[in-house]
């Protein structure tokens, strides 16, 4: 299971930081993304952290956001700066197993909100 928290409203240049919390063992065998969905509008991948600690982002969110994982805590952290209106959405944690794709796990949904 994955719990998603630290969403809320922010005002635009403000920050953000999302946590997503994994119970169960083997944490440290899956690979972990954050998405995020408008209504309307699929949903689009923001960032993604590798089982060895590489990371890649979506182009409209590069060198605002940053994403750590910490596997002795079971945990995945984005840190969400420099915030734009056009990341209102509702985010959601993701987790995949390296190896075997069909062990995979949404977290439940946590709405940030970029207004002043």
């Amino acid at each position: 299971q994955l719990q998603a928290s630290g969403g809320g409203l922010v005002q635009p240049g403000g920050s953000l930081g999302l946590n997503c919390a994994a119970s169960g063992t083997a944490f440290s065998m899956y690979n972990m993304a954050w998405y995020r969905q408008v209504p309307g509008k699929q949903r689009e991948l923001v960032a993604f952290i590798s089982t060895s600690g590489s990371v890649n982002f979506a182009d409209s969110v590069k060198g605002r956001f940053t994403l750590s994982r910490h596997n002795a805590m079971h945990t995945v952290y984005l840190q969400m700066n420099s915030l734009k209106p056009e990341d209102t959405a509702v985010y959601y944690c993701y987790a995949r197993h390296k190896d075997y794709y069909s062990r995979a796990f949404w977290g439940q949904g946590t709405l940030v909100t970029v207004s002043s």
